[in-house]
């Protein structure tokens, strides 16, 4: 609960007796603070809008870092525009370099889910207009490269969930070419009927994936190989894919990361992130291509790491293109098609420029 004490550290003293006056206004902005603290950001807001008395009291920093970390852990996606700085969450509000670069009113509209999406659906109507334009034009289906430890290690497979949904996700064929042996992957359609295809890349076979489940073991990843490099005194990780890899990442349009993002499982996220930035690389192909990450989860009961949290972790702040985070659940596919949907609209307007 947010405490008067928590808010009472806001208020400046100053030093030596106080008059009758001062110690009234002190007490009346704490009891202020306080009722404000079991407001809800949008109540908050509206509140601001009635007098610019409110709207200066409203933007009050603390009690905006406090919404925002008490919102952070529950919010289910966080993409490349919007991720806060992990110095906000990770430091006492006293221990900020400097409170002053920090607004938290406008950190917490930035990140929350609602503040995107009001966002997105103020863009200009001649995106709506071209959009439709394009999808008058046959296109190629657009491609997209799905692989990471969330496909191998959880104990439910999201890749046979999403075979066998179709009132989620309806598989639209099963093209017969090959990509250089690793397979043209699985064409699906989505509500809008738009199509596209997922080459879905696992690091060992079938298998092996199997038997390292059961012994609770770490299977060899063979999609990567492992060059050391020295960085100053140094040494730092560098991974390349094999040969067959690399022709898929040549011609995908984006590439889908699935990450494991059970709170009960050792993550080693620094290896994840130089596999991730070895198959992202823009010497295999277009530079910017766009990149979902699925936060996924075996069930709903399963206990999850924020989204928030896993994109730190993964340092997804150092990539260089579009990305964004999305909370999934392999047993009921629930978040998938937020990201879905996210993805074939960057794409789309990538091939658009």
């Amino acid at each position: 609960m947010y405490t008067s004490f928590a808010l009472k550290t806001r208020i400046p003293r100053t030093p030596g007796p106080r008059s009758k006056v001062q110690c009234g206004a002190g007490a009346w902005i704490d009891v202020q603070l306080n009722i404000m603290s079991f407001l809800s950001p949008q109540d908050l807001c509206r509140l601001g809008s009635t007098s610019c008395y409110w709207r200066a009291a409203v933007q009050d920093p603390l009690l905006w870092r406090y919404f925002l970390l008490r919102d952070l852990p529950s919010w289910t996606s966080i993409d490349w525009k919007s991720l806060p700085d992990e110095e906000i969450f990770n430091k006492a509000f006293s221990e900020v370099s400097d409170n002053a670069l920090y607004d938290y009113m406008a950190i917490y509209k930035r990140c929350c889910p609602q503040g995107r999406r009001s966002l997105k659906s103020s863009r200009p109507r001649y995106g709506t207009v071209t959009s439709f334009l394009q999808s008058l034009v046959t296109q190629a289906e657009p491609r997209f490269a799905m692989f990471g430890p969330g496909l191998e290690e959880l104990d439910n497979s999201l890749v046979q969930k999403m075979m066998t949904c179709p009132e989620i996700l309806l598989v639209a064929g099963l093209p017969q070419r090959q990509i250089h042996g690793i397979g043209s992957g699985v064409s699906f359609q989505c509500n809008n009927n738009q199509k596209f295809n997922i080459v879905t890349l696992y690091s060992t076979t079938s298998v092996e994936r199997r038997r390292a489940r059961e012994e609770q073991a770490v299977a060899v990843n063979k999609m990567f190989y492992q060059e050391n490099s020295t960085v100053g005194d140094q040494q730092s990780m560098h991974y390349s894919v094999i040969a067959q890899v690399r022709k898929v990442c040549e011609v995908v349009d984006g590439f889908i990361y699935v990450a494991n993002a059970e709170a009960h499982r050792a993550h080693d996220r620094q290896e994840e992130l130089a596999r991730i930035s070895a198959m992202i690389n823009p010497a295999l192909g277009p530079p910017n291509r766009p990149l979902l990450v699925l936060s996924c989860v075996s069930d709903i009961g399963v206990k999850r790491i924020p989204c928030v949290y896993v994109a730190h972790q993964l340092q997804l702040n150092l990539l260089h293109q579009p990305w964004m985070m999305q909370d999934t659940v392999a047993a009921t596919l629930d978040g998938l098609l937020n990201g879905i949907e996210w993805l074939l609209e960057e794409a789309n307007c990538k091939s658009a420029q």
